[in-house]
């Protein structure tokens, strides 16, 4: 078990997330904050326009109370309803995306919304990242069945089959990312290129 060890990157807070259509991250949105039809863009990334610093160990996240009228942050034990969905989403994918802490950020994701593709998503990049890709295929597929159009998700099991050597795998998925948004979309460019490096 890894010891417990102070978080020293940025996490995103908010006293109150309020998400509102197209933000990115709404339940079942799986698109992404980059928009368009057929669910393209990036992975919705934190929403907060002023990120703190905060450092909290590993099993536990920040949370935003009011004292004496003031917002403040203290870290308090990842348990269900302590933290809101879409903050335990942001602080994990900034320990994810940011700082490479896989198995931390997947311990916010647990405690997230199971029922979110992008939740699913982040899942399923981070054990993929974390060397986990027969996991990481279940959590891309379980994102891909609530929204069959979120292409990031399909990026990213396409560059998990082309790092793993399965290129007829990884080409399926870049066929698909075509049909949802053609071949200038970020998500088609980058797993092109994934698939043309790993026949390198």
């Amino acid at each position: 078990m890894r010891s417990l060890k102070t978080l020293s990157c940025s996490m995103l807070l908010a006293a109150s997330v309020a998400l509102a259509p197209g933000s990115g991250f709404a339940a079942g949105s799986g698109g992404g904050s980059g928009g368009g039809s057929g669910g393209g863009g990036s992975d919705p990334a934190p929403t907060q326009a002023s990120p703190k610093k905060m450092k909290c160990k590993r099993g536990y996240a920040v949370q935003m109370v009011t004292v004496n009228g003031k917002q403040k942050a203290k870290c308090v034990k990842v348990t269900a309803g302590l933290v809101s969905p879409a903050d335990l989403y942001e602080q994990g994918y900034a320990l994810a995306k940011d700082d490479g802490e896989y198995d931390w950020a997947l311990d916010l994701f647990e405690a997230a919304d199971q029922t979110n593709p992008d939740v699913l998503n982040m899942q399923g990049y981070s054990h993929r990242k974390a060397g986990r890709l027969d996991v990481a295929v279940d959590f891309y597929q379980r994102a891909l069945a609530l929204n069959p159009d979120f292409v990031r998700a399909r990026e990213y099991l396409g560059e998990g089959y082309a790092a793993a050597g399965k290129l007829d795998l990884a080409k399926a998925q870049l066929a698909e990312i075509e049909k949802r948004c053609g071949k200038s979309c970020e998500e088609y460019e980058d797993l092109s290129k994934a698939i043309s490096a790993a026949t390198n």
